[in-house]
């Protein structure tokens, strides 16, 4: 998946600029400037505060599955930092900051700016994007059931950062690639995944021993009072 990804990001080079154009128009445009609006309601999926209000979710409503925080923590955490680091290899202008470029690679720049180039000249990839597809993947791993969703929340993720003027299309795309590999670096490929195993092995009884000694406190049945 994030060869696909990937290789689907370097095929939107082509259409980069026709799509920040069109919603670069609609934003300016009187009747339609609030459409692209609707879709901040699912920023926070691909989002700090929003990961951990999800995974707080999960610590409240899951208890049986508190042992897979850590991991879900990691995989959209690291996922997002990684896309930050590669930030700081090339500038890219975000959508917003160069409205009118004449090719693609009028949106590209100098390598390593490191941290001179300041948020409008860090398109790419989008740290959005590689933070929700992180967060997804263990979702996926931890609920299966639910794969359909959070894909579409990760597609949903990357069409806000797209519309409002942050990225382009390859940013997003490049961006859910990282997230894919990265956080496979937590569910299935190296050494880590079996490193998170055991960690989550040694929590798991606990819980269980947690767990069995409120149902055995909640089934012992109360005395009643004589002569009652």
């Amino acid at each position: 998946m994030p060869l696909v990804l990937a290789a689907a990001g370097a095929a939107a080079l082509a259409v980069d600029v026709p799509t920040a154009d069109f919603f670069h128009r609609i934003r300016q445009d009187a009747v339609t400037r609030g459409y692209p609006t609707y879709l901040n309601m699912f920023e926070p999926f691909g989002h700090g505060a929003g990961v951990l209000f999800i995974l707080l979710m999960l610590h409240q409503l899951d208890r049986g599955r508190r042992w897979a925080i850590p991991r879900l923590l990691g995989c959209a955490f690291a996922s997002g930092g990684a896309a930050n680091l590669l930030k700081l290899l090339v500038i890219r202008f975000r959508p917003h900051n160069l409205p009118e470029p004449n090719s693609v690679w009028d949106t590209f720049q100098h390598w390593l700016p490191l941290i001179s180039g300041g948020s409008g000249q860090q398109s790419f990839p989008s740290a959005h994007a590689a933070t929700a597809a992180g967060l997804a993947a263990g979702l996926i791993w931890l609920y299966p059931q639910g794969r359909f969703i959070f894909i579409a929340l990760v597609a949903l993720v990357g069409c806000q950062r797209i519309a409002g003027g942050a990225h382009y299309p390859s940013d997003v795309l490049v961006g859910a690639a990282v997230g894919c590999l990265v956080s496979s670096l937590f569910l299935n490929v190296g050494l880590l995944p079996g490193w998170m195993d055991r960690l989550e092995r040694w929590w798991r009884p606990a819980e269980r021993t947690e767990n069995g000694a409120a149902r055995k406190t909640s089934s012992t049945p109360t005395e009643s009072p004589r002569g009652a």
